[in-house]
Formats: structure tokens, sequence, C-alpha cells
């Protein structure tokens, strides 16, 4: 396994402690993340932010990595995130996409279906 691959199975373990600025020490300083279907998050700071603010009401989380591959700099992940709100439960399928730069997360793309996110807060 290259150190990359265990970087980002360290990360996606990482989740279930759901401490923001744990997660965000994982991105270089002008990191992005991106949940495609809104808009991206740059910078450290900034993303340790946005994690705060959507898991603000989540009371549990495990992420089950399903398949990893890394090819250089690029790890790709396909995982079920299971994860309990305050407002309901949702498993959410995702596809994950790394960028990775100097052991550190340089760009994050998930890929997942917002309405499914959505449908499960509705309580």
């Amino acid at each position: 396994m290259n150190s990359n691959e265990q970087i980002i199975r360290d990360f996606v373990a990482a989740w279930s402690r759901l401490d923001p600025a744990e997660l965000a020490a994982f991105f270089t300083e002008d990191g992005c993340y991106f949940n495609v279907p809104i808009q991206p998050v740059k910078g450290r700071e900034n993303v340790e932010a946005f994690i705060r603010g959507f898991t603000a009401n989540w009371t549990e989380t495990q992420w089950d990595l399903l398949n990893i591959a890394t090819a250089g700099d690029l790890v790709y992940t396909e995982r079920l995130d299971r994860t309990k709100t305050t407002q309901g439960d949702v498993d959410l399928p995702c596809c994950g996409i790394f960028e990775m730069e100097n052991g550190k997360i340089k760009e994050w793309r998930d890929y997942f279906d917002l309405d499914t996110f959505m449908q499960a807060m509705k309580g």
C-alpha cells in the first residue's frame, strides 16, 4: 500500500471522531473540498468551518470504505457513509477522488446524490 492510500484510509477513519480541526489538518493550506453537488470550499480554515457547519447536528458517523485505488498522487474511493443526525439517519453511497500533494489532500471531490441526503434529513 502506498503512503497516499494510507493517508486516505486514516482520513476516512478519522470521520468517526467528528473533529473538524483534525479532519481539516489532512488538507494542504490551500486545499479544496468539493462536494460536487454544491460549490467548492478552498483553504484549510474554510474547509474546517465548512465541516464544522454541516456536521453540527451529526451524532455519529461511520464510513465504510468499499473500494480504494491509487494512481500516483490520486486516490479513488468508493464508500458508504453511515451517519446519524438529530434530524434523521442516512446511508449515503459516495465516490471520492483525492488529489494528494506532499502527504496532504490538495483537492477532494466527493460525488453523491444530494437528494438522498436531503430526503433523510426530513426525519
